[in-house]
């Protein structure tokens, strides 16, 4: 969780499963998100940086994760697109960012 002072302004996880996975992989870096008075200030890029670290660090190799709207986010921290799919009629990318230990 990321928070200025006492206040929190935003959030990631680090979970095992997705609620309604399209792919049999894991983990995956899930829920991220930032208020949005504090959008644009780095603090989006550090929470997925912490979880990537931990990650690493418990030994997961890959970290998955599924967006649309945000790819252009995550392709400028280094996830790669593996493959593009529809769920539930909406258009969805699986990426996937290589760690490295």
């Amino acid at each position: 969780m990321a928070r200025i002072g006492e206040v929190s302004v935003g959030t990631c996880l680090l979970v095992r499963h997705e609620l309604e996975p399209s792919h049999d992989l894991t983990p995956w870096l899930a829920g991220l998100v930032v208020d949005r008075n504090h959008r644009n200030k780095g603090i989006g890029g550090a929470l997925v940086r912490a979880i990537e670290a931990h990650a690493a660090s418990i030994g997961a190799e890959r970290l998955y994760l599924y967006t649309w709207e945000a790819r252009d986010f995550y392709a400028g921290l280094g996830w790669v697109v593996v493959e593009p799919f529809e769920q539930d009629g909406h258009p969805m990318l699986l990426m996937v960012r290589e760690l490295r230990l």
